[in-house]
């Protein structure tokens, strides 16, 4: 049995979503969360800006005794994992490898979408990774900027006209394409997931990066010992929201207030 705690990070709070897989999955063990709430988002930044804030989310998390860090942002996982993997003496999990594997898994057709955000888009990363597993596979991309704010803002249900229509906008090109399977490449999307499968169709499976990250990990650390793991939560900015908000994420009440964290010290 390993009790070291599991780091989570996000440029936001979207990577609650990947809190709320692993609580799902591994109930026994201690989280450390930190959401960068004061740079959000990293999607709209320069690469080396991207990678200068991972490798500080990254030294902030191993102040703690951890065993795993899971990089729950699709943004840092596809412009700077590769880089900053190897300047740490512990295991990091990105989004991007175990959503295209599931994605390659479930497609019946090989046609897969990549929905995210724009520095998510732009670095190719899951078109690369999706290629490197299926040379066959035909991937299409689509940069979804607004649907951060919106969900952020709790607009996420069915029935709201103004998600609706964004969805529709966004989501036109994959339906025109064909696409089977659609990767959720950032992790606030699976608050849009009822909104995105009506839309999509009952014949197109949704890919939870995320979700997929944590189930990574599960395959991959050695557990802990059969007790009640704790969640600890940590932000760059105005803690006094995140409760709210987390719960939404994590479809769960929040306890705990968020402590604050002055990240540029990193």
């Amino acid at each position: 049995m390993d009790n070291r705690a599991i780091g989570v990070f996000d440029s936001g709070l979207g990577g609650l979503t990947a809190v709320r897989r692993l609580h799902e999955i591994m109930p026994d063990e201690n989280i450390i969360y930190f959401g960068d709430t004061g740079r959000v988002p990293y999607g709209t930044r320069g690469r080396d800006t991207i990678i200068k804030y991972t490798r500080q989310d990254i030294r902030f998390l191993l102040e703690r005794d951890l065993k795993a860090i899971v990089v729950a942002c699709n943004t840092a996982s596809a412009a700077a994992l590769d880089t900053v993997r190897g300047e740490f003496d512990v295991p990091i999990f990105g989004t991007v490898e175990p959503s295209c594997e599931k994605a390659r898994q479930v497609t019946k057709n090989g046609r897969i979408g990549v929905i995210g955000t724009a520095a998510t888009v732009r670095s190719d990363i899951f078109v690369r990774s999706l290629r490197a597993l299926d040379s066959a596979l035909t991937v299409t991309t689509r940069a979804c900027p607004l649907f951060v704010p919106l969900v952020e803002n709790g607009r996420v249900a069915r029935g709201d006209v103004v998600i609706e229509t964004v969805v529709r906008e966004y989501l036109q090109p994959m339906k025109d394409a064909g696409v089977d399977t659609l990767v959720l490449g950032c992790t606030h999307y699976p608050l849009l997931h009822d909104v995105i499968a009506d839309f999509m169709g009952a014949g197109v499976t949704l890919v939870d990066s995320g979700a997929e990250a944590a189930n990574a990990v599960r395959r991959a650390v050695t557990p802990a010992a059969h007790t009640h793991g704790q969640t600890q939560y940590f932000v760059s900015d105005d803690p006094d929201s995140f409760t709210q908000l987390a719960r939404l994420f994590l479809q769960e009440d929040v306890t705990e207030r968020a402590a604050l964290v002055d990240i540029a010290a990193y």
